[in-house]
């Protein structure tokens, strides 16, 4: 039984941070964000709006592409790192929400990695016939953590949320390999310190430079395709650095890489959906594309995963 995406959604706040709006709050300027990062603006969500919200808006989505009932949901996993509360999790808010009564549901803490390890879990419920209909949420509101007078962070991180109901599909589609991994001895340079975010810039760069091309090439290889085969790439929207080395390293030309950093800032663990979402409703993802979506976050987390698009 293969495990493969049969709907997708997303959701982004209205409201829209730009980097002439973060110049007014830091010292920085619209050039040096755009040639070091890629980004132009970011969405900020209102405080009355929390995570949960987010992903529940995104859910109801990929529920409706995918043209199933809550009620048929056999597990919700949620990935995130700024939940709504400590506890309950944010997949548990949902669940009420959403009307799920049939799901099990939980949280996963991978950071910016999070919705690749939520969709390789997905795939071991569903390839064993355990489950037939796993929602994976990857949501942030990293607002509420960033320190807005670091100049150094402030300017990368926006909110949002995006998911993926997985579920069987028809031979020879869906996820065709997966690639994970955990390197904690850079825990101390990415996490959370009391209520807000810190990062070791130069280091998660370095990490990054060298985890998501390795990763890249890693989960084609397992997939028993070589890099000629790939049809096209979804990095995490971290950094255009980051995502052009990988992007180089699988030989695609640009147009073959999903980008909204631009518009969306560095979104963590909803990045990559978003990205998903995006691309195939501007047409760039057809019926039997192979495409790689691959991801990095504190821990030190990395994953990607190989698809072949289509139910």
């Amino acid at each position: 039984m293969n495990a493969g995406v049969i709907g997708i959604g997303r959701y982004v706040p209205d409201r829209v941070m730009t980097n002439a709006d973060l110049e007014k709050i830091v010292d920085t300027s619209d050039e040096w964000i755009r040639t070091r990062t890629g980004i132009e603006e970011r969405r900020i969500a209102d405080k009355e709006m929390d995570t949960s919200h987010m992903a529940e808006l995104a859910a109801d989505n990929a529920l409706k592409d995918a043209e199933i009932a809550a009620e048929e949901l056999d597990f919700i996993i949620v990935a995130t790192v700024t939940g709504d509360h400590g506890f309950p999790s944010v997949a548990c808010l949902i669940q009420e929400r959403l009307g799920a009564k049939n799901a099990v549901a939980m949280d996963v803490s991978a950071a910016c990695a999070g919705f690749i390890y939520g969709m390789i879990t997905a795939k071991q419920y569903i390839e064993t016939g355990a489950y037939q209909n796993i929602l994976v949420i990857g949501v942030e509101k990293l607002s509420k953590i960033t320190n807005w007078e670091d100049r150094n962070t402030a300017v990368l991180f926006g909110d949002g949320a995006g998911a993926a109901i997985i579920s069987p599909v028809s031979e020879g589609r869906g996820i065709l390999s997966f690639d994970m991994g955990s390197d904690g001895s850079g825990a101390k340079h990415l996490f959370q310190d009391g209520p807000l975010l810190y990062m070791n810039g130069r280091e998660v760069f370095k990490f990054a430079v060298r985890k998501m091309p390795e990763s890249s090439l890693k989960v084609v290889e397992k997939a028993g395709l070589v890099k000629e085969d790939v049809d096209f790439l979804i990095p995490h929207q971290a950094n255009i650095r980051i995502m052009e080395a990988a992007r180089e390293r699988l030989g695609l030309p640009p147009e073959k890489m999903a980008r909204t950093i631009h518009r969306f800032g560095n979104t963590s663990s909803s990045s990559i959906p978003i990205a998903l979402v995006e691309s195939v409703k501007d047409g760039k993802i057809k019926e039997d594309d192979v495409i790689v979506l691959v991801g990095f976050g504190g821990g030190l987390t990395w994953g990607s995963v190989a698809i072949k698009w289509g139910k």
